[in-house]
């Protein structure tokens, strides 16, 4: 493959058509900036930085300020930033502060997960900012809308994916080819189980120019989450993954099995998904390592991970054949 030729290289400015999922709370500057150094793009994820500052509560702005500046100490490469996008006033000031923190520290790609809103649309663009846009569960309407629009890259994701799935049951393999036919102009990413570079060749034969990738960037070096999760990764596969809500997904923990059967037993997705959330979300045990009360959400393709590696080196076998000496 031609990386020279990739549109996904010119638009975001890096080597590889790649993207590193920003994984909410399994996120710093220090995993974003080797995702970025290796000539990817890192993408700094909800709830890093430092929310607590010599017992002072950081302010959203500094915060996130904060990490984008510690990120700017560790590369000059591109990077990124996700922004939530939804049509209440709550999420749209918080986009409004990500936006602002961005433009002050030199970061002007943003990948914008959720659905379109033409608020933080204009916002990004009126920053002279570049869109990576990943609607949570994409349709053939909502990718050519993004398109209409002015997003820049259209991310395209299966039901393989870890973290909050798309309320649609298609997988990777039926969602990338049905998005690369019904936009025009912007280059597609697949997302959604892609852990090796078979993956990738996979998505590049359906069509997408680009890969958007998580699960694969937990089991590395330098990502915050806690050893026992990267370990239970590598040692687990993607037939042990189970239900702990219709758009939620764990690894086998004490509380994702009693999840599942209460499920199972009838009880609302709702209530499920807010005590989750109660009890510290993703958090609490891919971040803290609480892996009896917490949750593990990775994508159904974990089988082919069997290592911890470094970011560096997860990058160079994933894009194997965009280097210079393939």
């Amino acid at each position: 493959m031609n990386k020279l030729d990739n549109p996904i290289c010119r638009i975001l400015g890096t080597q590889y058509p790649l993207i590193q999922a920003p994984m909410n709370w399994i996120n710093n500057a220090e995993m974003v900036a080797a995702v970025s150094n290796a000539g990817a793009l890192g993408v700094l994820g909800p709830n890093s930085g430092p929310k607590v500052i010599d017992g002072r509560k950081v302010p959203t702005e500094e915060r996130i300020s904060s990490e984008l500046a510690r990120i700017r100490q560790l590369t000059t490469a591109p990077v990124g930033i996700n922004i939530f996008s939804a049509h209440d006033e709550g999420t749209r000031a918080y986009a409004m502060k990500t936006i602002a923190a961005s433009k002050a520290n030199n970061v002007n790609i943003y990948c914008v997960v959720g659905t379109f809103d033409e608020i933080i649309y204009r916002a990004i663009k009126e920053a002279g900012g570049i869109i990576v846009h990943r609607e949570l569960t994409p349709t053939i309407e909502s990718a050519r809308m993004a398109e209409e629009q002015g997003a820049d890259i259209i991310v395209a994701t299966g039901i393989d994916e870890g973290g909050m799935l798309p309320s649609s049951c298609m997988g990777t393999f039926t969602i990338v080819p049905a998005i690369v036919d019904a936009v025009k102009s912007v280059p597609v990413m697949a997302a959604g189980g892609i852990n090796d570079i078979r993956g990738v060749r996979a998505a590049f034969a359906l069509g997408a120019q680009g890969v958007y990738v998580g699960t694969r960037f937990i089991a590395s070096n330098e990502c915050p989450a806690a050893q026992d999760v990267k370990e239970m990764i590598v040692a687990d596969n993607g037939e042990d993954i189970i239900a702990v809500a219709p758009n939620e997904r764990s690894l086998p923990t004490a509380a994702a099995i009693e999840y599942n059967r209460r499920m199972v037993a009838g009880e609302s997705a709702e209530t499920i998904h807010k005590e989750i959330m109660e009890r510290g979300g993703l958090g609490r045990a891919m971040l803290y390592g609480d892996v009896t009360n917490g949750i593990i959400s990775v994508n159904t393709g974990i089988s082919t991970i069997r290592s911890i590696k470094p970011v560096a080196e997860i990058v160079a076998e994933l894009m194997a054949d965009f280097s210079d000496k393939s």
